[in-house]
C-alpha cells in the first residue's frame, strides 16, 4: 500500500529575531491524513512556526513547501490549498456573521456556497447569530466564527493555533469528531495545542519544541 503523500515538509528551519533564536534547525512532515501538534510551553515558539508555514513569517533559514511548492502567500494556488486560523480574526466589521461566510465560499468559487454556509452555521451552532455583526459575538462565538471561515473554503491542509480556545468540554469534542472526519478525507492538519484530550482524538502526532521563554 503506498504510504500518505507529504503536504508539508518543513525543513532545517531556523527563526531569529536579531540575537534571539526562537526556531532553530527545525524539520518535520505533515501526510495527507494526518495531524501534527506542535506542543511546548508558551514562547517555545509554535506560533513562529506557524506563521512561517503560511507565509506571514518568513523563516531566516530552510525551507517550507506546501505540496512541493515553496511557501507563497500572495499565491492564488497556495491560498486555495491551505486555510488557517492563527490569529483573532479582522472580520470585515459591516458584513453579518452569514455574509462573512459566504463572501469567503463565493469567493473561493465553491460550488454550492449557500447550502454550505448554512450547513457550517448549523454546525458551529451560530444560526441564531447569523445576522449578527462578528463585533456584537461573544469570545466564544468569535472562535466559532472563526473555525467557519476555515470550513467554508477549499483546503487540503489546515493550520490551527490553539483552536480550543475558549471553546467548552462539548465544542472541543465537537471540533475532534468534525477535525477527525475531515482527516478520513485526506486533509492534512498541522495545529499548536494545550489539550490532551483533542490530540488524543486526532491522533495527532506530537512535535516538541524547546526554547527560551519570551
Amino acid at each position: 500500500m503506498a504510504s500518505p503523500s507529504p503536504v508539508l515538509v518543513v525543513k532545517d528551519v531556523t527563526k531569529s529575531y536579531g540575537d534571539h533564536t526562537v526556531i532553530k534547525n527545525l524539520s518535520f512532515t505533515v501526510h495527507a491524513g494526518e495531524a501534527v501538534a506542535l506542543t511546548g510551553r508558551n514562547g517555545a515558539g509554535k506560533s513562529t512556526v506557524l506563521r512561517c508555514v503560511v507565509g506571514a513569517d518568513r523563516p531566516t533559514s530552510g525551507t517550507v513547501e506546501v505540496l512541493g511548492k515553496p511557501v507563497s502567500e500572495t499565491s492564488a494556488e497556495f491560498r486555495r490549498n491551505v486555510a488557517t486560523v492563527i490569529d483573532d480574526l479582522d472580520f470585515f466589521p459591516d458584513l453579518s456573521v452569514v455574509e462573512h461566510l459566504d463572501l469567503l465560499a463565493r469567493a473561493h468559487g465553491l460550488a454550492e456556497a449557500d447550502a454550505l454556509v448554512d450547513e457550517v452555521l448549523e454546525e458551529v451552532q451560530l444560526v441564531p447569530q447569523s445576522g449578527q455583526l462578528p463585533g456584537t459575538l461573544s469570545t466564544g462565538q468569535r472562535r466559532r466564527l472563526a473555525l467557519a471561515t476555515a470550513f467554508v473554503r477549499p483546503r487540503k491542509l489546515l493550520v490551527l493555533d490553539e483552536p480550543e480556545a475558549r471553546l467548552d468540554v462539548e465544542g472541543i469534542a465537537w471540533l475532534g469528531t468534525r477535525l477527525r472526519e475531515e482527516m478520513s478525507h485526506d486533509l492534512a492538519i498541522l495545529m499548536a495545542s494545550h489539550e490532551p484530550s483533542l490530540l488524543e482524538a486526532l491522533g495527532a502526532r506530537t512535535v516538541a519544541l524547546g526554547g527560551q521563554r519570551g
